[in-house]
């Protein structure tokens, strides 16, 4: 375990951060830290989507919430300078930039901004089924009085939506897992710093 502790420490110690053309040219195969994985034993990240928030779990301590301490620590071994995220749930791509490589904390930080920053076009949301779009409108009202679900009639929805309203009741990250079948039907590409975010609800 303390092997897998050290791996990962932040710090400067690492070889070089690698540009999208070095691996490219390298095809290296990225390694991704273990907690953005969820399959590290002793620490569940717990990161909401619509709030931002981001903590821990551990099974052994189930009685409080961890902090997360590992905000600094790679994204990935070795480091890159940026990484892809898309899902199966939207159709967008959130893009992480760090000239000194990719952090954990940068991967929160990106996906939060880029679903509560940016608003869904008026095309983006006509593609959703009538009946999604309703289940949208309602979780845009909830999230607006504070999560409470209540009786809301038409004139009380609202008409814009965050890119977060859309994942609905799905705003917990699960993990990051790397599917390069999926990154080409949905980019045409698939390269080593492409990972796809499951999320739960």
């Amino acid at each position: 375990m303390a092997d897998t502790i050290s791996k990962w420490s932040p710090g400067s110690s690492y070889g070089p951060v690698l540009s999208q053309t070095d691996l490219y040219l390298l095809n290296t195969d990225l390694e991704i830290n273990p907690v953005l994985t969820n399959s590290n034993p002793g620490f569940q990240l717990l990161f909401n989507l619509n709030t931002g928030q981001t903590s821990g779990f551990n099974a052994d301590a189930r009685d409080r919430d961890l902090p997360f301490s590992a905000k600094e620590e790679p994204a990935t071994l070795p480091r890159v300078s940026e990484i892809i995220i898309i899902t199966e749930y939207t159709p967008w791509c959130t893009v992480v930039k760090n000239p000194n490589g990719v952090a954990m904390g940068d991967i929160c930080s990106a996906i939060w901004k880029d679903y509560t920053e940016n608003m869904v076009t008026d095309k983006e949301f006509e593609s959703l089924a009538p009946r999604v779009q309703d289940q949208v409108r309602r979780h845009a009202a909830a999230s607006a009085n504070n999560g409470m679900f209540s009786y809301f009639s038409p004139a009380q929805l609202p008409t814009r939506f965050r890119r977060v309203d859309w994942l609905r009741d799905k705003v917990f990250f699960e993990k990051l897992a790397r599917r390069d079948p999926y990154a080409k039907a949905r980019l045409g590409f698939s390269a080593p710093n492409i990972f796809v975010m499951l999320l739960n609800s």
